[in-house]
């Protein structure tokens, strides 16, 4: 029986981290099923590797495609990059399980903004729903501690009864038996900013359980990123679980020399026995909402109310007296760049950064902040320059630090091609490849693609996946080591990677000549 597709002669990196080698690789069906010498063996579609280099396909460990993927099945900017599995529901923000008030405000938001309706509550219906559109690479998901919190208990800034925490251990459990491979939450979002750790340990226990792990943005990544490393470790000791630190690093120049204290605080507690691994995206600045400059006590009550909060001439004092006590160099407000807004009248300030805007609006940067979160209803995305090179290298190399985009799936046309969003969505995967370990020498390259592929599928427990192995799944990336490179820049971020030229998902070839197929052979995977 011939094979479906027979990867000739080329340099195997098997996503083990041992040193590559050269090799046939045959896949029949969705499995790969040749790793040798292929001999006589005859192949529907035959692929000459001779220069080349085939991994497993990468797997980022920290997306935020849950709706973005039902409106781009494609999944085009990730899955040109190579990847060929998201991990969603990161940050404390997943599509489901969810229901209550936050499901009619999302309903609304993505209905008003991308046509999109909104059609579940539990995490099966939503699996469903994935798997109806077609996607084009594979998609795990993580239980949100933000959307079950908000669920249960809208935007409240107190600790649970014992009635509404059994709701959400109840909502977290049936999470689990319908596939998520774990929880996570977004402790500076609310409304988890509102959580105690006793909250988050009782969850998590339901969660170790069932064999999953936590997740977390942890509370502060700046001025308190000790304490909160601490708390979110204590919460992973206590459950027990394993503990995935999002996007590990350290924010504002004051705040980059405590990183070896972070790390020691990592690597004192794996030496006692708590399973902690990290993930970071290849950049200096990070990406989210504009809102993030208000107090935590603005959130409270949902964005209605903090609508109204931010129009009332005494409130508004207090919040611009709050948000200058926290950023009182008036550089930081060069160091702010807008990304993203919805509606038409505010598209111009895409681009810009707070300083220029506001000067071109003639008021200050927190006036302007908070005119333009008044008049997008709260939904602006902003980019924000505060990590360092050094600290970059040192985060990378750590053997328990894996690469995550932080970004959702987007495209070059249709709805997801809006604003000036972060280049990590176009370039992550390459430019680790392209800049880190071509250019740079920080990994080595064997070492990287383990850090994109086996070590996730690991910790995610996603089996017979992540290796170049008889049998397991045919994800498969064939890359160009001499020209793989990012191309997306902060003013131009939607440009697609160079060097990549082959994407297998399944089994099925999804990128060809470096150009979408149109097959879109991805599943929902889970426990």
């Amino acid at each position: 029986m011939p094979l479906n597709i027979l990867i000739k002669n080329i340099t195997v990196v098997d996503g083990s981290g041992e040193p590559g080698f050269i090799a046939d690789v045959g896949v029949e069906q969705d499995r790969i099923s040749l790793i040798g010498q292929a001999q006589a063996t005859t192949a529907d579609k035959t692929i000459e590797g001779q220069g080349k280099v085939l991994c497993p396909g990468f797997v980022d460990i920290h997306s935020h495609s849950d709706y973005y993927l039902l409106i781009n099945p494609q999944g085009e900017s990730k899955l040109r990059q190579g990847v060929t599995t998201e991990v969603g529901g990161n940050c404390g923000y997943s599509a489901a399980p969810i229901g209550g008030k936050i499901l009619a405000e999302r309903q609304r938001q993505y209905q008003e903004n991308y046509s999109l309706d909104l059609d579940w509550q539990s995490l099966s219906q939503y699996r469903k729903r994935l798997e109806d559109s077609r996607i084009a690479i594979n998609y795990a998901p993580l239980i949100g501690h933000n959307t079950i919190r908000a669920t249960v208990m809208g935007v409240e800034n107190r600790e649970p009864t014992f009635q509404e925490l059994s709701q959400m251990e109840q909502l977290v459990e049936q999470g689990m038996r319908d596939g998520a491979l774990g929880i996570s939450s977004g402790l500076v979002y609310p409304p988890a900013c509102y959580a105690k750790a006793a909250e988050l340990v009782s969850l998590c226990r339901i969660v170790a359980r069932y064999g999953g792990i936590f997740t977390c943005h942890i509370r502060n990544e700046g001025t308190r990123l000790t304490e909160a490393l601490t708390e979110v470790i204590g919460i992973a000791e206590s459950a027990p679980i394993p503990l995935q630190i999002s996007h590990l690093k350290t924010s504002g120049s004051l705040n980059w020399k405590k990183l070896p204290q972070a790390l020691e605080l990592i690597e004192q507690a794996q030496n006692r026995g708590v399973q902690i691994t990290a993930d970071r995206y290849p950049y200096l600045a990070s990406n989210a909402g504009l809102q993030v400059l208000l107090p935590d006590w603005a959130f409270e009550g949902g964005v209605t109310v903090q609508l109204n909060r931010l129009q009332d001439h005494a409130v508004r004092k207090r919040l611009t007296e709050e948000i200058i006590l926290n950023h009182p160099d008036e550089e930081y407000w060069d160091k702010v760049l807008i990304s993203q807004v919805n509606s038409a009248k505010n598209q111009h300030w895409a681009g810009m950064t707070v300083a220029e805007a506001s000067c071109l609006q003639d008021k200050t940067p927190v006036d302007f902040v908070l005119d333009l979160l008044i008049q997008e209803k709260m939904q602006v995305e902003a980019i924000f320059f505060t990590m360092n090179e050094d600290n970059l290298h040192t985060i990378l190399k750590r053997p328990y630090v894996l690469i995550g985009s932080d970004a959702s799936v987007r495209a070059h046309y249709g709805p997801l091609n809006q604003g000036k969003p972060h280049p990590r969505a176009f370039g992550t995967f390459p430019r680790v490849l392209g800049h880190y370990v071509r250019q740079e020498g920080i990994l080595k390259l064997e070492e990287a693609v383990h850090k994109m592929t086996a070590a996730p599928c690991r910790k995610l427990g996603l089996n017979r996946r992540g290796l170049i192995r008889q049998d397991f799944a045919a994800d498969l990336v064939i890359f160009d080591p001499a020209r793989i490179t990012d191309t997306a820049t902060y003013q131009e971020p939607v440009q697609y990677p160079l060097g990549i030229e082959y994407v297998i998902v399944n089994g099925a070839i999804a990128l060809a000549c470096g150009e979408p197929t149109g097959l879109r052979a991805g599943r929902v995977l889970g426990t």
